[in-house]
């Protein structure tokens, strides 16, 4: 395979990649918000990648990961849908009524529902339907909800990392190497069990203060009705048959977007007090553009080959038959921090060529698949870009705090460095331990279905 050499190209990408994200990560100071941040990123990256010759108009679009956004912007209308209802309203009542003031219990419940789910549907999908929830429960018991919005994400990233579908660097891995579905969950399934207990005990640690507090009382009076049964008892049929859609979507050929498109379209159909225009100004726009953006920037770095430079010094480690351990390690580790820092997807893209030509030249690179699906799926807990679950959950967070008047309310990128990284790390370590005590598992090559013959 060709040697990629550092050129201007994967310079200045990475400098345009390097000032917009110190922008984004230092919103608050300067008082612009992240999204003119990345907007301005995205618009500079074309301008300068077109100039340039590495990057155009065309490739952006190309960048742009539809399926994310379009995945988005259905589950927000159909949970925009589903809020007027009363529905989501009664179950947090219930919820709440059943942690009986015990709030990390509470979070612990919340969080097992989270990882369940995120393990047949993808993390988006799960804290997308579950961050309102959340926020219904902790108004509706005076208390803060930023550690259970903390652990729905961070649970959400983790339990995404177990199975095949649930998180879409996994689909990106399974296709490319033709992985089942059970051998991706019998290689991941152990290391996110143990991440999860993991996750919970930090979690208990790390917000001591504002789980032993003792909320407010419910009042019974204060509880709303169910107003419209038709259409939220209809949202959780159609909800129940897009788990069966999001479960079987390669089979059917369909991307996760659209089962969420027709759910969607059955939804609207089906309710009867649905004002469709009012459903989809509560979508989030800002952070659909957002997202977009965010593609477009990583995507020009991608297209000057700088993630690929950077993938290549793992091929000499795994070249050596006795470095293979180590090699799988690094590349956890090093996917862990770049999937801290950007997007996890275009990151894989840009290690799956690497990982095929070492594939073609004899080289035994499943325990390296297991080490990048594993790196991009716990990284993501390190920042509050570090996955598009956690970039929603801040910001519903901030949403609520601008409703409440209270900043406190809000999900900061600094909070998240000081609550996620410790989380990112320690997961890390129990993945590295975990790897290494069954390497000989590890490093057995794909049973069900074979690696990519040699080109």
């Amino acid at each position: 395979m060709e040697t990629l050499v550092w050129n201007n190209d994967m310079l200045v990408s990475g400098i345009i990649l390097a000032i917009t994200f110190t922008a984004i990560f230092t919103e608050g100071i300067h008082g612009i918000h992240r999204v003119k941040c990345a907007m301005a990123g995205a618009a500079i990256m074309v301008l300068v990648g077109q100039y340039m010759g590495f990057y155009d108009p065309e490739g952006a679009i190309e960048s742009i990961d539809w399926n994310v956004i379009l995945l988005l912007g259905c589950m927000m209308a159909i949970v925009a849908i589903m809020i007027p209802t009363g529905g989501f309203q009664q179950l947090a009542y219930w919820v709440a009524d059943f942690s009986a003031g015990r709030l990390f219990l509470l979070l612990a419940l919340m969080g097992t529902l989270v990882t369940v789910l995120s393990l047949l549907l993808d993390n988006v999908t799960t804290v997308v339907i579950f961050g309102p929830l959340i926020i219904l429960i902790c108004q509706s018991m005076r208390i803060t909800p930023i550690p259970f919005l903390l652990a729905a994400a961070l649970l959400s990233d983790t339990g995404g990392v177990a199975t095949l579908v649930g998180d879409p660097p996994n689909i990106m891995i399974g296709s490319e190497f033709n992985i089942s579905f059970n051998e991706f969950a019998q290689h991941m399934f152990l290391m996110v069990f143990v991440a999860w207990i993991i996750i919970l005990f930090f979690l208990r640690i790390l917000f001591r203060k504002d789980l032993a507090i003792t909320p407010a009382p419910l009042d019974l009076k204060e509880r709303e009705q169910l107003v419209d049964p038709r259409t939220w008892y209809a949202a959780l049929a159609v909800l129940g048959v897009m788990v069966v859609g999001f479960m079987l979507h390669n089979a059917l050929h369909w991307e996760p977007w659209f089962v969420a498109g027709l759910g969607l379209a059955a939804l609207a159909i089906i309710g009867n007090r649905i004002d469709m225009e009012e459903s989809f100004a509560h979508t989030e726009l800002a952070l659909l553009m957002f997202f977009g953006c965010l593609f477009i920037i990583v995507g020009g770095v991608e297209h000057s080959h700088f993630l690929q430079y950077i993938g290549q010094f793992v091929i000499p480690y795994a070249q050596d038959p006795d470095g293979l351990l180590v090699a799988t390690l690094v590349l956890m580790w090093v996917a862990a921090i770049l999937s801290a820092a950007i997007d996890n997807i275009p990151f894989t893209a840009a290690m799956l060529p690497i990982l095929v030509g070492m594939d073609a030249q004899g080289v035994n690179v499943t325990p390296l698949l297991w080490g990048l699906a594993a790196g991009v799926g716990m990284g993501g807990n390190g920042t509050h870009l570090g996955s598009t679950a956690n970039v929603f959950i801040v910001s519903i967070s901030e949403k609520y705090a601008k409703q409440q008047g209270d900043p406190s309310l809000a999900i900061t990128p600094g909070l998240w460095f000081r609550k996620g990284l410790p989380v990112m790390l320690i997961t890390l370590v129990c993945c590295t331990i975990i790897m290494t005590l069954f390497w000989g598992f590890f490093e057995d090559p794909l049973r069900e279905m074979p690696l990519l013959p040699p080109q």
